[in-house]
């Protein structure tokens, strides 16, 4: 299969494939800064390096990966780690279907399920701005250096955290609110309801904590509920235009 780029010339699957490395070098190095932090969680939830490095490399999601440190930090059962992970990592789905949506119609079901496995919120960028059809071997590119610059961040902050004193590591930890601070404040900015949903959540989760009931859930289960409570009510009641 080859692809047109926007002058009407054949782009090889080499070529896709270099131009997707290309592109991909600077989420790898954001990938690696962050996913350093988050080794410091995986090292409280008492995870190896390599159990960090393959719990990265099969789940590529920052949010996603954080809540299930949390829950396995917690002694929480399979089934409630699967639906934290399922539910923070929702919109991945999507953004398959749209990915999947630009490819050529010959594109194998192959390609679309390799595609799938590693979309993130900034290789979805990236490929959404390429014109159609979407070579896979664009992704392929990004993927084959986004992926690792992950998993190995991953493991690297776990033997860092192994190897620092426990007041390194509970200072390395405060990085993390920075790397979620990162990823809300933008869209907060640019889109009044998700501030308020976003500063909902802050008061929902600590309510949460604290209320009889509730506060006798673990920390997973809350933030299962209330995800899905609070992006249902946004999704009701302000739904995005076509």
């Amino acid at each position: 299969m080859v692809s047109l780029n926007k002058s009407g010339l054949l782009r090889t699957h080499g070529q896709a494939l270099q131009e997707g490395i290309r592109d991909g070098m600077p989420i790898a190095l954001g990938y690696f800064v962050v996913a350093f932090t988050l080794g410091i969680a995986a090292r409280n939830a008492g995870l190896s390096p390599f159990q960090g490095f393959l719990a990265s490399f099969f789940n590529n999601a920052s949010a996603g990966e954080y809540a299930a440190f949390t829950v396995i930090a917690a002694d929480s059962p399979y089934l409630e780690m699967a639906l934290i992970t399922l539910v923070a990592n929702a919109r991945y789905l999507l953004m398959s279907c749209v990915l999947s949506q630009r490819f050529a119609p010959d594109a194998s079901i192959w390609h679309r399920i390799f595609v799938g496995f590693d979309v993130t919120d900034e290789i979805f960028g990236i490929s959404a701005a390429r014109p159609a059809p979407l070579d896979p071997y664009y992704n392929y590119g990004a993927m084959s250096v986004a992926l690792p610059g992950w998993s190995v961040g991953t493991a690297l902050g776990i033997v860092a955290g192994n190897a620092l004193p426990a007041a390194a590591v509970s200072a390395l930890s405060v990085a993390l609110y920075g790397m979620f601070l990162a990823i809300i404040i933008p869209p907060a900015r640019v889109n009044r309801v998700v501030g308020a949903f976003v500063a909902l959540a802050f008061v929902a989760s600590f309510a949460a904590s604290t209320l009889p009931v509730l506060s006798e859930l673990s920390g997973g289960t809350r933030t299962i509920l209330l995800t899905v409570l609070l992006a249902g009510i946004a999704a009701v009641k302000y739904p995005r235009d076509e």
